[in-house]
């Protein structure tokens, strides 16, 4: 790709920030740093879109720098970031048989999780990316991927279970 005129880099921006924003914030559960993050990679992407050969490409990018930077973030910053409830976007969709009750617990279950694990389990679930993606987003092996996944969702069954009884995730 040419150097992006800045009507093309923005065109970038709208079309991918609800995602960068939202695999940032999943991984941090904190909206300030997910801010952060989120422009550090825009920011990033700008000085690097000239190496871009598709929008493909661009948006396996984005993901890929938007993962790594937010565990670097919640890495340097050690100490388990807790959100409020209150602060947790709804649900774009509204789905009529579901139970909010469950959902909050959940999303608080998922951000217990170690940043690495978190970060397989919401590129998995929110963006629906299979293993192999998964492995090549982060840049680790499939089974690393696999076996994180495993222990992710067993993980979520035996805190979910323990509060809310017998679910299958």
């Amino acid at each position: 790709m040419q150097r992006p005129t800045a009507a093309e880099f923005e065109q970038y921006v709208e079309q991918h920030q609800s995602m960068v924003f939202s695999i940032a914030y999943h991984i941090l559960n904190e909206r300030t740093a997910a801010e952060d993050v989120a422009q550090e990679v825009f920011l990033q992407l700008y000085s690097n879109l000239e190496s871009m050969e598709s929008p493909e490409h661009v948006q396996f990018w984005l993901r890929r720098t938007t993962a790594h930077r937010a565990i670097d973030n919640g890495r340097r910053n050690h100490s388990h970031r807790h959100s409020n409830l209150e602060d947790v976007p709804e649900p774009s969709v509204d789905s009529a048989n579901s139970d909010p009750m469950l959902e909050k617990r959940l999303r608080k279950v998922i951000a217990s999780l170690p940043d690495a694990a978190r970060a397989v389990v919401i590129l998995r679930y929110q963006e629906d990316l299979g293993p192999e993606e998964i492995a090549k987003v982060l840049g680790i092996p499939l089974n690393t991927v696999k076996s994180q996944l495993h222990r992710a969702l067993a993980t979520l069954r035996d805190k979910i279970s323990r509060t809310v009884g017998e679910i299958s995730i």
